[in-house]
């Protein structure tokens, strides 16, 4: 194994930059990647965020590129999310600095004119996303016929998001002769399957087995009744832990806003920020900006963020929801606990998110260790409406596990739709004997009611 940068032959400018960013020992996926990369061989990575992954294929790439060369991308590099492709520009920025290589990147959320306008300049290594990428090339602003080697960032996330076919098209525009570079932090059989498409005869790297968390996070689970009392837990963790940097994250962008309006009003505006997909871009990357340079100390937000976004210092992960996608636990976590710090992963879960916390506990292969509410922590009681939710979910839950399953609100539809049939049978009774009126209905089915209609709680 290589112990040092030096050990892979890298020219002097790309050693330079990767001195002036700190870095002095190579990480063990970059230990296992750099060189069958520089020797010119298809790569399976299988490696977490926070890994190092991306120097991993970066210093490679940088290195067989060497120096600026024509006008179309030698190095295609997809990614699934504008703030995954803006990191790693960065990070070829960071490490390119001493060569004239030029990278652009490339995503929606902003009108292409500037885009195109760079690409007609000449590029050496484009990032993009699939879907900008398809649309600047089916409008003749990129070609491919240069390019060399083709890298698909956080392949399971593409999955998820539903780019299959998206990829594919861009495989059937690519030069077919060119290396192939894929990394990802979870193996699901659909990233087996894009690999499949993808690589031909790859090396196998992996930093840490698929989708566990790094050792360096401890993780602790709190069961919490209702989203009044994770609120209030929150409250009760932020006053009495010690954070550095926190991210809040949250299933959907109304819980997220939810959130920031909670702790805004208890704390100064410019030490939190919120994102998620509503809103605007350049919003965004000033709220991660800010978040990255230190002025903003919590951040909260939907999934968007998860991936990628190499934060340092990020003290506290906090689920305020678990997540649905269970991979996206694992990218969730690994925001903290990052280059040899360690990180503090807390999870809130109510009763209809026990079904998802047994299924990440077999991803990762470890149980969560469980928490009391602290002493002080209100314990809200669930509101009517909140309290239907849950038990739908989980009926729902139920349901996919076993398909006969009917559920609590399937015997109850039944039964309404059961008293309604004989209320109406005994109608026409009613009217023959003169009253115009239905009789009233029987103590039974009248107790069946008031069971469905008791005083919300």
């Amino acid at each position: 194994m290589s112990q040092s940068f030096e050990d892979f032959k890298l020219n002097p400018q790309i050693l330079n930059a990767v001195a002036d960013a700190g870095f002095t020992t190579p990480t063990p996926i970059q230990q296992k990647a750099i060189a069958p990369i520089l020797s010119g061989q298809d790569i399976m990575g299988i490696a977490q965020t926070g890994t190092g992954k991306t120097a991993a294929f970066v210093l490679p790439i940088l290195m067989k590129l060497k120096y600026a060369q024509g006008e179309d991308a030698r190095a295609l590099i997809l990614a699934p999310t504008r703030e995954l492709a803006m990191q790693i520009e960065e990070h070829i920025q960071l490490f390119a600095k001493y060569t004239d290589l030029r990278t652009i990147v490339i995503y929606g959320g902003l009108g292409p004119k500037i885009q195109k306008a760079k690409l007609a300049k000449g590029v050496d290594i484009l990032v993009a996303t699939p879907g900008r990428f398809l649309d600047l090339y089916l409008a003749r602003d990129i070609n491919t016929r240069s390019l060399q080697i083709m890298v698909m960032d956080e392949a399971d996330k593409m999955v998820d998001m539903g780019f299959i076919g998206s990829i594919h098209r861009i495989l059937e525009v690519v030069p077919r002769k060119r290396q192939n570079l894929l990394f990802s932090a979870t193996m699901s059989d659909l990233v087996h399957k894009i690999a499949g498409d993808f690589l031909k005869f790859p090396v196998i790297v992996e930093a840490s087995a698929p989708a566990t968390p790094a050792q360096s996070v401890n993780q602790v689970l709190y069961y919490v009744p209702n989203n009044k009392t994770k609120i209030n837990l929150l409250q009760h963790l932020l006053k009495n832990e010690e954070f550095s940097r926190l991210i809040v994250f949250c299933k959907t962008k109304t819980t997220a806003d939810n959130i920031f309006k909670f702790l805004e009003r208890r704390y100064t505006l410019d030490e939190i920020r919120v994102i998620h997909a509503n809103k605007g871009q350049n919003t965004r990357i000033n709220s991660m900006n800010a978040f990255k340079e230190g002025g903003v100390r919590a951040l909260v937000a939907t999934d968007v963020a998860s991936r990628g976004i190499d934060v340092s210092n990020v003290s506290h992960v906090i689920n305020f929801d678990v997540p649905i996608i269970i991979e996206d636990y694992v990218h969730r976590i690994g925001r903290t606990g990052r280059a040899n710090n360690i990180g503090e992963a807390i999870t809130f879960c109510n009763e209809a998110e026990k079904y998802y916390i047994q299924k990440i506990e077999k991803l990762i292969r470890q149980q969560i260790p469980i928490q009391n509410i602290p002493e002080g922590v209100f314990i809200e009681e669930t509101p009517y409406e909140e309290r239907q939710q849950i038990a739908k979910d989980i009926d729902n839950q139920k349901r996919k596990e076993n398909p006969d399953f009917k559920g609590a609100f399937h015997e109850k539809k039944n039964a309404k739709a059961i008293a309604q049939k004989v209320a109406k049978s005994k109608k026409p009774e009613s009217n023959k004997a003169g009253t115009g009126k239905a009789p009233k209905t029987s103590s039974t089915l009248k107790g069946g009611f008031r069971g469905n209609n008791r005083k919300r709680g």
